[in-house]
This record gives structure tokens, sequence and C-alpha cells, in this order.
């Protein structure tokens, strides 16, 4: 087992030596690689970062619940620390009667004629907040009907129509992005074969002694293998430094206008787990590309 770890070590440096030998080749295909892998890698983080603003500047999709006009501020809290106990909700915010009528001469602009009234005829109101876990129209919805039930609540309503919308395009986008990502990883496979191949090639007559001398095929594929797996890896790292200065690029625009909106929104990368993923993408990519090109090509060379 270790001998079989040492030859695999043996030949990781091997590979890198060779491509260090050959840096302008190495680089001009790591960067085609990171260029392919950048751009279904920058149209996620779009739709991911997108979603957030959204959520961000718009507050989220908030339910209003009108209470019946009979209760008092007791009864609403007491409804109020329920609503927040049984169901997926992040903040319950409760309105009086006394609070919303203040608000609204101060919008309207018609305090004079507001002081005549009577009675204040408008009622409690609690600003219900959903959890970040309910992030589809149906989930809303279902946690829309479950408030309806409570026999405080006179009228429950949320917008559904931007929710919808939204929830609409963004998977449209993210279809998109994965049809994407299928044919440029399909890209890469066939940019990284084709390079194997012309290394194959090259390098004809070393293989034929080495099958003459009695080197198994396997022996002979495991140096092209790894140099696909690191040209992907390394093409997955250039693609995420890309990315990320893309990003370092638009984050003071996105954070004026996030400003304007009085958010504290910042567009986010792909963090640890995201950059890991990218990178092992790469890799299986780099391997799959010349697992093929070497399988394709080491059976037509036998030694004369």
């Amino acid at each position: 087992m270790i001998s079989y770890l040492l030859r695999h070590l043996q030949v990781f440096f091997y590979t890198l030596g060779q491509l260090a030998r050959a840096p302008i080749a190495s680089l001009m295909t790591i960067a085609v690689i990171a260029i392919t892998l950048a751009l279904p890698t920058g149209l996620y983080l779009l739709i991911e970062n997108v979603q957030r603003m959204s959520t961000a500047l718009d507050g989220g999709a908030k339910i209003s619940l009108f209470l019946k006009a009979d209760i008092d501020d007791t009864a609403a809290a007491q409804l109020s620390k329920r609503i927040r106990q049984a169901l997926e909700v992040a903040t319950v915010e409760y309105i009086s009667p006394k609070q919303a009528l203040a608000e609204f001469k101060r919008l309207s602009g018609f305090g004079e004629t507001l002081d005549t009234l009577t009675h204040n005829p408008l009622p409690p109101v609690l600003i219900v907040q959903p959890s970040a876990t309910l992030d589809t129209p149906q989930k809303l919805d279902d946690l829309v009907k479950r408030l309806r039930t409570n026999v405080e609540v006179d009228l429950a309503q949320l917008d559904l129509q931007w929710v919808k919308r939204l929830h609409g395009l963004l998977q449209i986008a993210r279809r998109g992005v994965w049809l994407l990502s299928v044919s440029l990883a399909l890209a890469v496979v066939l940019i990284i074969g084709n390079t194997i191949r012309l290394a194959v090639l090259s390098r004809r007559e070393e293989i034929e002694v080495i099958k003459l001398v009695g080197g198994t095929n396997a022996f002979i594929r495991r140096p092209f293998l790894y140099t696909g797996l690191l040209q992907g890896a390394a093409g997955a790292l250039a693609a995420w430094a890309l990315v990320s200065l893309c990003l370092s690029l638009l984050a003071g625009p996105i954070g004026a206008v996030a400003d304007l909106y009085a958010s504290n929104f910042r567009a986010e990368g792909l963090g640890s787990y995201g950059i890991a993923i990218l990178v092992g993408v790469g890799a299986v990519l780099g391997w799959l590309g010349s697992r093929i090109a070497v399988g394709r090509h080491l059976g037509s060379l036998e030694p004369r």
C-alpha cells in the first residue's frame, strides 16, 4: 500500500514538473478552462445574490394579519407570542389601532380631516415576517392559511404575485444555468481531452518503448490522468479568482445601491464549501477528459 502511494506521489510531482517545463501551453489551457468554468459560476452567484438582494431591499414577503376590532393589546400580544412559538416566522410586529392612525395621518396628509373622527376605524394589525426557510410561494401560501385559522384574525393578506413572479424568473434562470453548466462541462472535457491527445501523440515513441519493456497501460496512463486532473483543478481555482475579482469590482456599486435603500446588503462569493465543490468539479472534468483521450489513443500505440 505504501509503495502504491509512493508511486502515485512520484507521478504527481513528475506531472507538476512536466507542466512547469511548458508554462505557456499549460497557462493557456488553464486560462481557457478558467473562463469556461467562470461563466456558469458567475451566473449562479448572480442568481443567488439577486434573490438575497430582493429579500434585503423589500424586507421579504410580509404577511399582514388584520385582527378583529374587539381584540385588545393583551390578546394581540398573546397571539403574537403563540405565532412565534408555533410557526416558522422570523419576527412578529404589533401595530395598535392608535399607532396605525397616527402613521396614516402622517403619510396621508389628511390629519385635520381625520381629527374629526369620533372613533378609530383602523383594526389592530400583526406584521409577520416568515422564516427564510419559507422560500417558495406554496410554503408562504400554506403559512397564510394556517394564520387565518386563528379566531382573533379577521383577514390575512399577502401579496403573492411578486413572490410568484420572482420565484418563476429565478427558477427559469437556475434551469438555464444548469443547462449552460452541462454544456460548458462538456467543453472542458473536450478541451482537456484534446490537450492530452496531443501530449500522447507527441510522446508516441516514448510510449512504444515503455510498452516494449513491459510497461502496462495503467502505468502509461497515470501521468496523463494527473495532467488532466491538475489542469482541471488549476482552471477551477483560476475561475474562482476571476469571479472573485468581478465581485470585488462590483462591490462598490452594489453597496451604493443598497445604501440608498437603507440596507446592509453586500454581494457574497462562493465561500469555502463552494470553492471546494468548484475545484472538485474541475478536477473530475479534467480527469474524465484525460481518461477518454488516453483510452482512445493508447490502444493504437503498439511497439513495432
